[in-house]
């Protein structure tokens, strides 16, 4: 491989990280070429997609327990899932997205403390359902004004009524396995005063009565990552599937977030180092102007331009991802890493398309591809002009 891991990873979490990069090559990366070429969205999902076959053989691999052979220390564990993230996001960016939200509602049921809760989602696909029709990344900025505007209405409102929790109302198109979840991490509004500040997070089983899709979303790029619209329409759940209220919501909203985009910043370093590596191969053996290109001076500058934004990109995922697993995390670190790795992905993925030529931009080479990938995280867990906002509030 062009690049060497000089993250200091120890022996056995390079084999790990190895089991890893093996599933991303044979599984991640032909499943997301081909998901990524169905013309209809509904097909990606649909009975006999190979994106069944993805999960099946992600399960297979029992990362859990591989995880647990590393040992305690959080750091080590923290280092180690950073290398994971950054391989799958090498195979494929949208699937793993797909597999990350899979345990958002398995993740907050086990945090609740309550292990009825952790029975019931425990086998869950999971979404995290957070945007709405009329509120993008402005319900993720809870450091700005608007956030505590009692005169901002939300698309999606939870009541209490009873010794139950009554759901109404929409979730948007963008949300990532929006239409193949079994449950949903709900991040709403609960009924109030309080704006989008007085939000809850509830977990809703979405086999319920009252529960519908959308079509899943048809869209540019990481085509295998599913996402579409979710409706409420009187959906009743236990009062103890509401696991956080607004005491506490902004602080967990700002937990969540810290956590996602750190996930976010190592996923894209495996795209960026997907390109990187794409145009140094294709240097080695396309030929132009009697020899290959890589021994034109032009394209070894360009080329060690790539390697540095992509080696600053995994420098910085990895030290946060260390950071928050030995610190309560500081979002404007994971948002930096979030804004700084998805921009440098669509950087190098644009010079490898350029390196490419009239090839770049062609169906049968990999590089438009993960040009389109890239070009859709600069925009989903929050756009990076928002959450650059969100994270100089907190400097």
């Amino acid at each position: 491989m062009p690049t060497v891991d000089i993250g200091g990873l120890r022996e056995t979490e390079v084999e790990i990280r190895d089991v890893v990069h093996k599933f991303a090559e044979e599984v991640m990366r032909p499943i997301g070429t081909a998901l990524d070429k169905l013309a209809d969205p509904a097909d990606v999902i649909a009975p006999g997609s190979r994106l069944w076959e993805m999960f099946e053989r992600h399960a297979e691999l029992g990362l859990d327990g591989l995880e647990a052979e590393v040992g305690p220390e959080p750091e080590d564990r923290a280092q180690l899932r950073a290398a994971i993230s950054e391989e799958q996001g090498w195979g494929d960016s949208g699937l793993a997205i797909s597999l990350g939200v899979a345990g958002f509602p398995r993740m907050l049921a086990a945090m609740s403390g309550n292990p009825a809760l952790a029975e019931e989602f425990k086998d869950s696909i999971g979404c995290w359902a957070v945007t709405e029709p009329d509120h993008g990344s402005d319900v993720l900025a809870f450091t700005e004004r608007h956030f505590r505007d009692p005169s901002i209405r939300a698309n999606c409102v939870a009541r209490r009524v009873g010794g139950d929790v009554v759901v109404n109302g929409q979730k948007s198109a963008w949300v990532s396995n929006g239409s193949i979840a079994t449950a949903a991490a709900l991040f709403c509004t609960l009924e109030g005063d309080q704006g989008l500040a007085g939000g809850c997070v509830v977990l809703v089983p979405l086999d319920r009565p009252g529960v519908s899709r959308g079509k899943p979303l048809d869209k540019l790029g990481q085509r295998a990552l599913n996402q579409g619209q979710i409706f409420f329409d009187d959906v009743r759940v236990p009062a103890d599937h509401l696991v956080v209220g607004p005491d506490t919501y902004p602080l967990t909203l700002e937990a969540v977030l810290a956590m996602a985009n750190a996930g976010m910043g190592t996923c894209f370093v495996g795209v960026a180092r997907a390109a990187f590596e794409h145009a140094v191969d294709y240097a080695h053996t396309r030929v132009q102007g009697g020899t290959t290109i890589f021994e034109h001076q032009s394209v070894k500058s360009r080329l060690f331009k790539m390697f540095m934004k992509v080696e600053a990109a995994r420098s910085l995922a990895r030290q946060v991802s260390s950071f928050n697993s030995t610190h309560p995390p500081l979002v404007q670190y994971s948002m930096a890493s979030k804004v700084f790795a998805t921009s440098t992905a669509f950087e190098v993925a644009s010079e490898a398309v350029q390196m490419f030529g009239g090839n770049g931009l062609s169906r049968e080479y990999p590089v438009e591809k993960l040009l389109r990938d890239a070009r859709a995280s600069m925009i989903e867990d929050g756009c990076n002009e928002v959450l650059g906002i969100v994270a100089a509030s907190r400097l």
